[in-house]
């Protein structure tokens, strides 16, 4: 009695890679095959270098959004006074910050006076917005306190202004220097309004990460930028930190419901909710791309794989011969082509993951090459190109590219395997 030998049985490897590494002369790897590993290698490459931007993108967008912005911003619906303008000012920040700290999952509350004047510093000014917070609450925020660009002591915070470096860049003022704030809406006097210029020194120069708030952003203590914009006795918003900002809708409704009557929340998914959904569009249409890239490569397997079948007719014909079963020689030709799929994938997934890692001095060697401005912050927001590597991002491509690459082999390992073996020998 025979016995069948089982599934991928050491003679088929064995075949398999005696075909593998025979030399063109002999039958063996055609160059198609050769053209299919590359191509895998490059198209799993560029998937997963893709996949990493994307994740470093996303997480350095919300970081620097997070770590410099409020998550939810809690201010008034707004009340008409009598010269018939809408004042959305807070009388009762004080007592609404009460309610809202005591809501679960709120770490932080502060009141805030905002407003835009012109900054100047000798002869250079620049449009900035200032805010108006304590001391407490700024070193609350990581993307300014911690920011391990920033220079300065914020301990001083309470003696003068902090200007993001882009001010800086822009007015030419540093710490110690002293800049003008000029406001239009000033002084009230029984002629109107003249404009108000108070100067401050800078104690703290803070980079946030993003290009926009680092261009823009001042800040000045809370009872200065007070009696600066008339904002005595009143808060134009309340700044809210929560303790999971991802999942920040649940938290705005019961701040909303503990603010009380006649306030609006803002939370951060609301400002960059068009941001984050294009970007989202955009991964999944990267995805499909580079999907069809992977497809392709891994196709020039179906074309390889028929060449190596057809020099290998008389083979076929002698192993169907000697007893090998239809299984047998689909596994023999399954094996030849999914080996090239499998290192042309695990190259790509190396190639892949050493760009996510070295990607700082791989694009300072482009921006070199290229001459320079190859990254604009003020089109980008952010200042370098961010890399992410998650495994899940690299199993999805390892299983996207062997998925491909072992179903397009099934075709031809299937028409070897049904190759006649007396029209295969007839005319050897």
């Amino acid at each position: 009695m025979t016995r069948t030998p089982p599934p991928f049985a050491p003679f088929e490897w064995m075949i398999a890679w005696r075909y593998l590494r025979a030399r063109r002369a002999e039958g063996g790897v055609s160059v198609m095959t050769w053209i299919s590993l590359v191509g895998i290698t490059l198209a799993v490459f560029a998937l997963i270098a893709t996949l990493a931007v994307r994740s470093g993108f996303r997480s350095e967008f919300v970081g620097t959004i997070l770590g410099a912005n409020a998550h939810v911003t809690v201010y008034s619906a707004g009340t008409m006074d009598a010269q018939g303008r809408l004042d959305r000012t807070m009388d009762d920040y004080a007592a609404v910050a009460d309610r809202v700290a005591r809501v679960q999952g709120v770490t932080r509350v502060a009141p805030l006076v905002k407003g835009q004047v012109l900054a100047s510093h000798g002869t250079s000014s620049s449009g900035v917005e200032v805010f108006g917070i304590a001391a407490a609450d700024l070193n609350g925020l990581p993307g300014i306190a911690q920011s391990q660009q920033s220079y300065g002591d914020l301990s001083r915070f309470d003696e003068g202004i902090a200007i993001g470096s882009g001010v800086a860049r822009a007015i030419g003022a540093g710490v110690g220097d002293r800049i003008k704030l000029t406001s239009p809406d000033g002084v009230r006097t029984a002629f109107g309004t003249s404009p108000r210029v108070n100067a401050y020194e800078v104690v703290y120069v803070f980079s946030a990460g993003r290009y926009d708030i680092d261009r823009t952003r001042v800040y000045l203590p809370f009872a200065e930028a007070q009696s600066f914009f008339n904002r005595e006795g009143v808060a134009d918003e309340l700044e809210v930190m929560v303790e999971d900002p991802e999942n920040v809708n649940p938290v705005a409704l019961d701040i909303l419901r503990a603010a009380g009557d006649g306030v609006q929340v803002w939370s951060w998914r609301d400002s960059a909710g068009g941001f984050l959904r294009a970007l989202e569009v955009e991964d999944n249409v990267m995805f499909i791309i580079l999907s069809i890239l992977v497809l392709i490569a891994a196709m020039n397997i179906v074309s390889g794989l028929i060449m190596l079948v057809k020099n290998k007719g008389r083979d076929i014909g002698i192993l169907r011969t000697v007893g090998l079963s239809e299984g047998s020689i689909m596994r023999v030709f399954f094996i030849c082509g999914a080996f090239t799929g499998l290192i042309g994938t695990l190259m790509g997934v190396i190639l892949g993951c050493l760009f996510a890692i070295y990607i700082d001095p791989i694009f300072s060697f482009v921006n070199y090459m290229m001459g320079g401005g190859v990254w604009d912050p003020s089109i980008r927001g952010i200042y370098n190109l961010p890399a992410e590597l998650h495994l899940s991002d690299v199993l999805s491509a390892v299983a996207l590219s062997l998925g491909l690459s072992f179903v397009v082999t099934l075709f031809p390992a299937r028409r070897a395997a049904r190759m006649n073996p007396v029209e295969a020998l007839r005319y050897e």
